[in-house]
């Protein structure tokens, strides 16, 4: 969430930025009911004032016996005493449209991110790594897990429908071999600390890192008013809400290997085939909360780590540096790692790492406060998939593929796969 006074300070740049991000201008209406608030601030507190001087008034009016001067006083509280209760109920209301405003707003993207509505107008940073150098055809994933009799998509529908999947045997021991090793790649050498967090959450959690209110229809929600988180991203960052954290505590690193659930609304008729975009999949996430002088170095440092999870499984991919049109809700510059899938001869989004400055900190009041400091500021968060667990299984069967159908386990994962060294059909 912005800050409205930057907003009445900034109303130039603040147009520019939502124009940046393809949305309405609004610093107009924003002001006008920061104006309106304003005015009935003041006008409940100059009625505040009135009230206390006339109860002193009163007391003074008794002791020198002027009975009805005290009487009139008198009804003189007692109708701003009803005054006040409706100034106060109508400050209320104004709170409530100003933050119900503020939260629809998106973040202002930071300088030097690339200018466009969509996609078209995102950068490659960079490109790392080859394609693979075999001769044989290439196959999609969905293709090579069903020859191999491990990937079933038609049960996973008689189950529970579309955008699900089944995978078993030795791809499943590949897909949970590989969540074990970022796990421990981004815990033993990258310094995060990994959390076991709630999988249903509260609406202030979704509020917090900004999935509600605007987004809902990406949520799956229970019937006891709780969510299934669509990443671990929500879990992770509201461990530092409501709290103010001491600026030594800084940077706090975690991660978490969760199922994610999203209902992908307003996808109809993407990647209906195979397990590229489901219902419910698994994440490795990374979240940093960390001050406003370290946030844009720990967006590269982060991005570092996830592209190390690439690099490790040998993996084609290159770095984007997402428009200000193409980024998320609550970001301030994102960088997208897009593997290679030769199956579809393109490559795909495999991780997101976004900074997202104290947008989310505002809506979560959580802040830190520096050694021999009165006053608090608001950290700074930022985000990441290190990386997609089902992309990444993708990935490998693609790229990994041998001319008879089996798929050879990166040596990286052998650790992990109890001598596995390939997977073949049963």
């Amino acid at each position: 969430m912005l800050d409205i006074r930057w907003i009445r300070d900034n109303p130039e740049a603040f147009d520019k930025a939502m124009v940046q991000r393809s949305n309405e201008t609004r610093s107009d209406a924003l002001i006008a009911l920061d104006e309106e608030r304003r005015s009935h601030v003041q006008r409940m507190q100059e009625m505040q004032a009135r009230r206390n001087s006339a109860s002193k008034e009163i007391g003074a009016a008794m002791g020198r016996k002027e009975t009805d001067l005290a009487e009139k006083l008198k009804a003189e509280v007692a109708k701003l005493k009803g005054d006040l209760q409706q100034a106060e109920d109508e400050v209320r209301e104004l709170d409530a449209r100003m933050e119900e405003s503020l939260l629809s707003v998106p973040n202002i993207p930071l300088e030097g991110v690339p200018v466009g509505a969509d996609e078209s107008a995102n950068i490659e940073a960079r490109t790392v790594g080859r394609k693979p150098g075999w001769n044989h055809p290439a196959k999609e994933h969905f293709e090579i897990g069903e020859a191999l009799g491990q990937m079933d998509f038609e049960t996973a529908a008689r189950i529970a429908g579309s955008r699900f999947t089944i995978v078993s045997s030795q791809l499943a021991r590949l897909e949970r071999a590989l969540g074990q090793f970022m796990l421990d790649l981004h815990t033993g050498e990258h310094g995060y600390t990994e959390v076991h967090a709630p999988l249903l959450v509260r609406s202030a959690a979704l509020v917090g890192t900004g999935q509600l209110p605007k987004f809902a229809e990406d949520l799956f929600r229970t019937t006891d008013d709780r969510w299934m988180i669509p990443t671990a991203e929500v879990s992770l960052t509201n461990l530092v809400r409501e709290q103010i954290l001491e600026h030594e505590q800084l940077p706090l690193r975690y991660t978490a290997l969760t199922p994610c659930f999203r209902s992908e609304a307003g996808s109809a008729g993407r990647d209906t085939r195979g397990m590229l975009r489901q219902h419910q999949f698994y994440k490795v996430e990374l979240v940093s909360v960390t001050d406003e002088d370290n946030s844009v170095d720990e967006l590269e440092r982060m991005t570092s780590c996830a592209e190390e999870v690439l690099k490790r499984l040998d993996l084609h991919y290159k770095v984007m540096v997402l428009s200000t049109g193409d980024m998320g809700f609550g970001a301030r510059k994102t960088y997208d790692l897009e593997v290679w899938l030769p199956g579809q001869d393109t490559y795909r989004e495999i991780s997101s790492c976004s900074v997202c400055g104290d947008f989310q900190a505002r809506r979560m009041h959580a802040r830190y406060r520096k050694s021999g400091e009165k006053g608090a500021s608001f950290v700074h968060t930022l985000n990441g998939s290190g990386v997609a667990v089902g992309r990444a299984l993708i990935a490998v069967m693609e790229n990994y593929l041998n001319e008879d159908g089996s798929i050879t386990v990166p040596s990286a994962l052998l650790p992990y796969t109890g001598g596995m060294t390939r997977v073949e059909r049963n």
